[in-house]
């Protein structure tokens, strides 16, 4: 199978009725028609097989995360997903592989109603690279500097299901991470209200890190409070669980600084979107992540990273 019939194939019709798209797939380049008054942002994410994902994981679930993990950065900006590109890099046009792989990717691309519109097949290691485009009202895009003293450190979600499950541990969580939630909603949500954001993508501690690092402040964060799942607190003792929420990576959920004032506004309109948002944390003055349990300073991680059963790791 060539290029050309491997593309209209299998990804063709992932363009099909987009807004804003005067030309999709099929020419030299896209032809796109940004929303009036909005600004574009851009994001893009490469995945490597036995780096990036287990070796094993399922060409449906490939599809889906590659595409999740770049919706997760526009939800971390507040943005609205319109578009993507892809770039596959294959050690053979397998058929099966394709076809499992694009469904993953469809599934979630009419999710978000975000649109294939270009991109690239080669041969070679597999790896997939997705380019996405969402849009924001001008001015309105969420950001990692911004964060401010007294701010309150808040996260969607539940933390540490995708680490628990790459340990084999907790079979019922493994669609945490094969099959992560983009926060797209709530990304949206809190645009307006959050001072800065970022989603969890190598960790908390790391990821939170670089909102540190960019607003100038520092943070004190209270590792009772770090959400959970019920399925995750029964499969865990209380010594591991730090490690596994704030270390480990692949959570993609969201973490938020903003207003101690508008946190019960921020809750409600988190919870409308379907999922939750907890503080777990405040924004100080002085550089640096320290960590507390039941008001007591205790040593915490620093950084985050993501690890997968062939023995290689993606550092955040």
């Amino acid at each position: 199978m060539d290029e050309f019939s491997l593309i209209r194939r299998y990804f063709a019709g992932l363009t099909e009725h987009a807004p804003g798209v005067r030309l999709g797939i099929g020419d030299d380049a896209a032809i796109l028609i940004p929303p009036p008054g909005h600004e574009l942002l851009m994001t893009s994410d490469t995945l490597v097989a036995g780096r990036h994902f287990p070796l094993h994981t399922v060409a449906y679930d490939i599809g889906w995360k590659a595409l999740a993990v770049n919706l997760s950065d526009l939800a971390a900006m507040g943005a609205a997903p319109l578009w993507f590109l892809l770039a596959l890099t294959l050690p053979s046009p397998d058929e099966r592989w394709l076809a499992g792989f694009a469904d993953g990717l469809r599934e979630l691309s009419e999710q978000h109603g975000i649109a294939l519109v270009g991109g690239d097949t080669t041969r070679g290691p597999l790896s997939i690279t997705i380019t996405a485009v969402g849009s924001a009202p001008a001015g309105t895009a969420l950001r990692r500097e911004g964060a401010k003293v007294g701010d309150v450190v808040c996260v969607t979600g539940t933390l540490g299901d995708a680490a628990l499950a790459l340990s084999g541990r907790a079979p019922a969580l493994q669609q945490r991470l094969d099959r992560p939630t983009p926060r797209i909603d709530a990304g949206l949500a809190l645009r307006g209200i959050a001072t800065a954001a970022i989603d969890l993508s190598d960790g908390l501690a790391g990821d939170l890190g670089h909102v540190l690092a960019a607003s100038g402040m520092g943070a004190e964060l209270d590792a009772e409070t770090l959400p959970m799942s019920e399925a995750f607190a029964l499969a865990t003792e209380s010594a591991e669980r730090l490690t596994l929420q704030a270390a480990r990576g692949d959570d993609y959920e969201l973490c938020v600084c903003l207003p101690s004032s508008r946190l019960r506004e921020a809750r409600a309109a988190v919870e409308a979107t379907g999922t939750t948002l907890t503080a777990i944390g405040v924004i100080s003055a002085e550089p640096g992540l320290r960590w507390t349990r039941g008001g007591l300073p205790i040593d915490g991680p620093q950084h985050g990273y993501r690890h997968f059963d062939d023995g290689s790791a993606a550092h955040g």
